[in-house]
């Protein structure tokens, strides 16, 4: 009588960790089934949660469908419970399914944070390519590496949309260099906007009526130069939330610069030169 022991192999699950966790353990359980670094996940969680809460919520998410290690079935285990060994294809379609229900709801985009609810739909999309195209001979390290580079575009494209968001730029109002020459008080805007760049405002040339004029010029990221008539009454209100401010002859630089003149008669310009990051310059135009 003999006896024939045969050996199957195990399929490595997707399951929260117990022993590397810092809240429910997904990040350990991530970074445990697609062997990389727990690190790189908590912090795509942390950016996206800061770009309005996208995190959180694909953190609680994964949460409810992925089993905690050792156990059989997940939270929403009557949901998941004939995909509890593939749950990939259940997540990518929950992400594809917030994301645009997020962009449904709101109707505006960068750099107000909707940018982010893009980068979710198409890593949404790009697991579910994966899982649908996924045979038994792909090499599971295709899976990783394809997932593990949706996720370093979206950290990549995230920390450019905080900065966006953290200094205010809406790059809708352009990109590049921008020169306004007015010739006369009528040709004088209100505002002068620019996303990112160099905007130039040469009001050298104006005759100022009586009363006072009011002109608004701000730049997200860049520089900001405007230049007045050389016998001109400024009244400049100038600031950077961070960089450096320039009016005639003061200096300020720093986190929040700021610098106010006052100037008073019968006709006075009146200036709010504003950069999220950059440089505020308000000089007098040389004869």
């Amino acid at each position: 009588m003999s006896e024939h022991t045969v050996e199957s192999g195990s399929t490595k699950r997707l399951e929260r960790s117990r022993s590397d966790r810092m809240v429910a353990g997904v990040c350990g359980g991530l970074a445990r089934y697609f062997d990389i670094h727990p690190a790189f996940y908590r912090v795509g969680f942390v950016v996206l949660t800061l770009l309005g809460g996208a995190g959180l919520l694909i953190y609680l998410a994964a949460a409810l469908v992925i089993p905690e290690e050792g156990k059989t079935d997940s939270i929403a285990a009557e949901a998941l419970r004939e995909r509890r060994e593939k749950p990939w294809q259940l997540i990518g379609l929950g992400l594809v399914a917030v994301a645009v229900a997020v962009l449904l709801s709101r109707a505006t985009l960068w750099p107000r944070g909707d940018a982010a609810w893009i980068l979710v739909l198409l890593a949404g999309a790009v697991v579910l390519w994966t899982q649908r195209r996924a045979g038994g001979a792909r090499p599971r390290v295709l899976r990783g590496l394809a997932i593990a580079a949706v996720v370093v575009v979206v950290l990549a494209l995230a920390a450019a949309a905080a900065v966006a968001t953290a200094f205010h730029v809406d790059v809708g109002n352009g990109i590049g260099t921008r020169t306004y020459v007015p010739s006369a008080a009528a040709d004088v805007h209100r505002d002068y906007k620019l996303g990112i760049g160099h905007l130039g405002l040469d009001l050298s040339n104006v005759r100022l009526p009586r009363g006072e004029t009011d002109v608004d010029a701000r730049v997200g990221i860049g520089d900001l130069v405007v230049t007045v008539p050389d016998d001109a009454a400024v009244r400049v209100k100038g600031d950077a939330q961070v960089g450096a401010v320039d009016v005639f002859d003061r200096h300020a630089d720093g986190h929040n610069a700021g610098l106010t003149v006052g100037a008073t008669g019968h006709r006075v310009l009146v200036l709010h030169v504003r950069a999220g990051l950059g440089q505020v310059t308000v000089q007098r135009a040389v004869r």
